[in-house]
């Protein structure tokens, strides 16, 4: 089988690469990239799992599908490329993220620095066409990234910061005896005044990381990318 991710994902993944459903997937992705403007990039589809391996995650931030503007995905939920301007919903991320911890927001968005103490930055969906939110949707990545969740679910020790409803549609699949739960309407500006702000889910996280015998999040991010 090709390797897709370069690290244990490619283990923990490899039964849905090897099904029907990812071969459909394939396909229908194939075509998607050569006749239309899709993002990421295609060789940054994983990144996500690239950054943050299955052994070292300790927290999953589950955004829906990419950024579907120009320049913006990196194949990590939320994060942008440097030099991007912030779209609206990491601006709120970052409010929120001063309000609960006083970490002054810096000027991009690219997190890496968040997936590299084990952060996995997942989206339910990995791809988008260009300007049209959610249209890659039921296509088969679902399968992939619900076995994502589910296999760090039944590992436990995992937080999972499940901001709106599409996110929180996932928490069937995470036992909650083993792992920390964190919820709050998205960041986005059409609901971010419906409880994301003030929900305080970066101290939260770091309480329940503590309580699972973890080390908290550093959520300060370097100031240039």
């Amino acid at each position: 089988m090709k390797t897709l991710i370069h690290n244990d994902w490619q283990t923990v993944l490899a039964p849905v690469f090897a099904g029907p459903e990812y071969a459909q997937l394939h396909q229908f992705l194939k075509a998607e990239y050569a006749s239309h403007q899709v993002y990421p990039e295609m060789h940054h589809i994983f990144q996500a799992f690239e950054w943050t391996s299955f052994a070292d995650t300790k927290v999953v931030i589950l955004g829906q599908d990419p950024y579907h503007n120009p320049g913006q995905a990196v194949g990590a939920s939320f994060a942008v490329a440097p030099g991007v301007p912030l779209p609206p919903s990491l601006q709120n991320i970052y409010k929120e993220l001063q309000s609960d911890l006083g970490i002054a927001p810096v000027t991009h968005g690219y997190l890496k620095a968040w997936a590299e103490q084990g952060v996995l930055l997942l989206n339910t969906v990995l791809t988008v066409r260009a300007g049209a939110a959610n249209s890659h949707q039921h296509h088969g990545w679902e399968t992939l990234t619900d076995a994502a969740i589910a296999a760090l679910a039944d590992r436990g020790g995992v937080v999972f910061i499940l901001w709106g409803s599409a996110a929180k549609a996932k928490l069937p699949l995470i036992d909650q005896t083993k792992n920390g739960v964190v919820t709050a309407p998205h960041p986005s500006p059409l609901s971010a005044y419906r409880g994301f702000f003030g929900s305080k889910p970066f101290s939260t996280t770091n309480a329940l990381l503590q309580q699972m015998g973890e080390q908290p999040i550093d959520w300060r991010l370097p100031t240039t990318p």
